[in-house]
Parts: C-alpha cells; structure tokens; sequence
C-alpha cells in the first residue's frame, strides 16, 4: 500500500474535496464530529493522504495562541487526525503526523493537540509530551479551568523555556476548546 500525501490550505480544497473530507471525518469519529469540530479544521493546513486515489487520512495544522505561564505562544493546534477504519494501522497516521510535525516545527512557537486516550500512546512515542501542568481557557468572563483534557505539545526550534508545569490557555471557542 502506497500512501500518498498532499499538503494544502483550505482556500485550495474544492468543494467536493471538502465534502469528501467532512465524510471521511464523520465516519472516522463515528458520528462524533460536530459541525464545531468542523470549523476548528478549517482555515489552516490539511494533509490530505489518499491510497489508490482514495481519500483514506486527514491532518490540520490550525493557528491558535495559547499562553504558557503568562507568555502568548505562535501555536500550530492539530485538529481532525483521522484514518479510515479499513486503512488503521498500516502506516496512514504515522505518514500524516510526519508531515503535520514537519509544518508545526517550521512555523510555530509551539505544537499542541487534545489527544484522546486511545491515540495518546501514538503522540507519545513520536515525541509530543503531556502537558503536566494545569489548563485553562481564556473566556470573555476570566480563566476557564479545563482539567482532564488530555493536551499534548511539542516543542520547536522555537519554542521558549518551559517546565510544563505552568498554566497553560487556550484562546476561546466554541465547542470543544481543546
């Protein structure tokens, strides 16, 4: 199995590459991707993997601030990681985050994503780390404590000092803010 890999903004998927992506990512979470988790994909960078011509993989690289102890971080959020189920676990997500580190590394301050804990393992082993330290979410009404939520991130060439033990927010959104 040959998996081919296509890395493009939003502004150049067509319509029907669009509606074939929604598609792939209801089915992929089973009925579980809202309309808000939707949204969140859009605006950034996708990869795209195809087998056989095949839509099989998604990846994004979205722009999001956070704030780590108080400094805002040039954040790349990975949003809708999903493989098909007949092509889990022959390489497709592998393949994807390899090219969704590459964009995170040379354009951001810092990577981050909310893993769930079926794939935390995956993120683990390729070098993204649990944030250890407490999150949060930046609302209109103050601080928004979001414990439990799973975020991972990795660090970049540009990445600052930071421990991982401080505060960690996101900015606002709706839906799910991780």
């Amino acid at each position: 199995m040959t998996v081919q890999l296509r890395t493009a903004p939003t502004a150049d998927l067509t319509p029907a590459e669009l509606a074939g992506l929604r598609a792939l990512l209801d089915a992929a979470f089973d009925g579980d991707f809202t309309d808000a988790d939707w949204s969140h994909t859009l605006g950034g960078v996708h990869v795209l993997a195809t087998v056989a011509g095949e839509l099989v993989g998604h990846g994004a690289v979205v722009l999001r601030q956070l704030v780590a102890g108080g400094r805002p971080l040039r954040t790349g959020y990975v949003e809708a990681v999903a493989t098909a189920a007949p092509h889990r676990r022959r390489g497709v997500a592998s393949a994807l985050l390899t090219e969704v580190e590459r964009v995170v590394v040379g354009g951001f301050e810092l990577g981050a994503l909310s893993a769930a804990e079926a794939a935390a393992r995956l993120y683990a082993q390729r070098g993204w780390q649990p944030w250890t330290g407490p999150t949060a979410a930046l609302t209109q009404d103050g601080v928004l404590a979001t414990p439990d939520e799973g975020v991972f991130v990795l660090r970049t060439p540009a990445t600052p000092e930071l421990t991982g033990e401080e505060l960690l927010a996101c900015d606002w959104r709706l839906g799910d803010l991780w």
